[in-house]
């Protein structure tokens, strides 16, 4: 009879030897949070989306109240959550400049040749591993809606050209459609930056335009029309070097035959959607 209560005596003397020493160390050893974290997270979008380059927002108030980032990085919130944040915590609200996606290919249904006509799983994933889907490009957009499908702020919508359509204005720089693209044609660049390339072939002459009637065929126009130093062909691709300390300007585009390297202001951004779209 004993030697039954031997055991339970053991598990109950161990379970109040460690919770006696997790008592002293939590009296001890607590370290207490700053109240503003939490005030600061509850001002914050709660989207958790990564655009301020931090984890999560809870993560992103911590290094708010540590003084160690600006209100402003978070590219999600309000103007009017920013100005909260930074009055609250008594600092500048340090206006971060605006990011938008953009997307490297500029070959919808009327450019890109098509050599199969894909059926299967519905997305860009299924489609990239079962031969690009049936288009021709390997390098290019495939057009089923992976990227309008990740965006939380509903931000991108396919047009009739097949191509996704950021709208900039609605875009918070979340890396949704970075991570949804199996081809990596997304990325997150300043909006000020308007000379762009939209074209991801890393081939040259006819062996791009065959395959896409907008690639970029890699004559080295653009280099030669633009500012010193501001693009380099690499890869066959013209490269944008924004440091280089050239002024961009709108000339670099002028000869580009085949409209792979683009202006974008926001009518003409506009325009370039509507010729793409077959509209106008």
């Amino acid at each position: 009879m004993n030697s039954l209560l031997v055991a339970p005596a053991i598990m109950v003397g161990i379970g109040l030897f460690f919770g006696t020493i997790l008592a002293v160390a939590q009296r001890f050893l607590k370290v207490d949070e700053d109240p503003r974290i939490e005030a600061t997270n509850e001002l914050l979008p709660g989207t958790n989306c990564g655009a301020c380059g931090q984890p999560g927002c809870l993560p992103f108030a911590e290094k708010l109240v540590k003084g160690e980032v600006d209100p402003g990085q978070c590219t999600v919130s309000t103007d009017e959550n920013i100005e909260q944040i930074a009055e609250y915590l008594e600092v500048d609200a340090g206006r971060a400049e605006k990011l938008v996606a953009r997307l490297r290919c500029n070959g919808g249904h009327l450019q890109a040749n098509q050599i199969a006509e894909y059926r299967g799983f519905e997305g860009c994933r299924g489609a990239a591993v079962v031969s690009g889907g049936g288009k021709g490009c390997a390098w290019g957009c495939l057009g089923l809606a992976d990227c309008e499908a990740a965006c939380t702020f509903d931000a991108i919508h396919m047009n009739a050209n097949g191509l996704p359509q950021v709208d900039t204005e609605k875009c918070r720089a979340c890396p949704d459609c970075v991570a949804a693209c199996p081809r990596d044609l997304f990325e997150l660049v300043p909006l000020n930056q308007n000379l762009y390339v939209q074209c991801n072939i890393p081939l040259a002459g006819e062996a791009a335009t065959q395959l896409c009637a907008v690639a970029c065929d890699a004559c080295g126009k653009c280099v030669a029309d633009a500012a010193p130093g501001l693009i380099t062909m690499q890869n066959n691709l013209p490269v944008i070097d924004y440091a280089a300390g050239g002024e961009p300007r709108p000339d670099a585009v002028f000869r580009c035959a085949t409209r792979s390297i683009v202006w974008l202001e926001r009518e003409q951004f506009q325009d370039q959607e509507s010729r793409k779209a077959g509209v106008a």
